[in-house]
C-alpha cells in the first residue's frame, strides 16, 4: 500500500465514490465539490493499493502547531486493515508540538483515534454550519 497525496480527477472521483458510498453523499455528491476542497486544503492523501484508491484523508494544518482532519474513508473490504490509521499517521508526521482535531460524530470511531493518541477535548467549541 502506497500513501501520497492525491494526484488527478481520476483519484478524486474515486475518493467521492468511497464518500458516498460511506454515506457521506450529501456533502460531497459532486465530484466537483470534492475537488474545490481538495484543492483548498493542505492535506489530501490516498491510499492506493494495486492502482486503486482504498482510502482518502483530507485535512487543514498550518504544519506548525494546529492541524484539523476534516475527512477519513476506507473502502469497506480494507477497514480493519491499518489503512486509515496509516493515513492518519502520514497525515499527523511527527511533530509532537502540533495539536490535532478532529470531529468524530460517530460514536463507533472514538477508539480508532484513541490508539492513534487522540483522545476526547473538553476544550473545542464549533459553531455549526447549516444542513439541509
Amino acid at each position: 500500500m502506497l500513501i501520497r497525496p492525491i494526484e488527478s480527477s481520476q483519484e478524486i472521483e474515486a475518493a467521492s465514490e468511497l464518500l458516498r458510498l460511506a454515506y457521506w453523499s450529501k456533502r460531497v455528491s459532486d465530484p466537483a465539490t470534492l475537488s474545490a476542497l481538495v484543492q483548498r486544503s493542505q492535506l489530501a492523501l490516498v491510499a492506493i493499493e494495486d492502482g486503486n484508491v482504498i482510502g482518502f484523508l483530507r485535512g487543514l494544518t498550518d504544519g506548525i502547531f494546529n492541524g484539523y482532519i476534516s475527512m477519513l474513508v476506507v473502502a469497506e473490504a480494507h477497514r480493519g486493515k491499518g489503512v486509515g490509521s496509516a493515513l492518519v499517521r502520514a497525515a499527523i508526521g511527527e511533530n509532537k508540538e502540533m495539536t490535532w482535531v478532529l470531529r468524530a460524530g460517530n460514536e463507533s470511531v472514538g477508539a480508532f483515534y484513541e490508539k492513534l493518541g487522540f483522545s476526547t477535548s473538553r476544550v473545542a467549541m464549533e459553531r455549526r454550519g447549516q444542513r439541509d
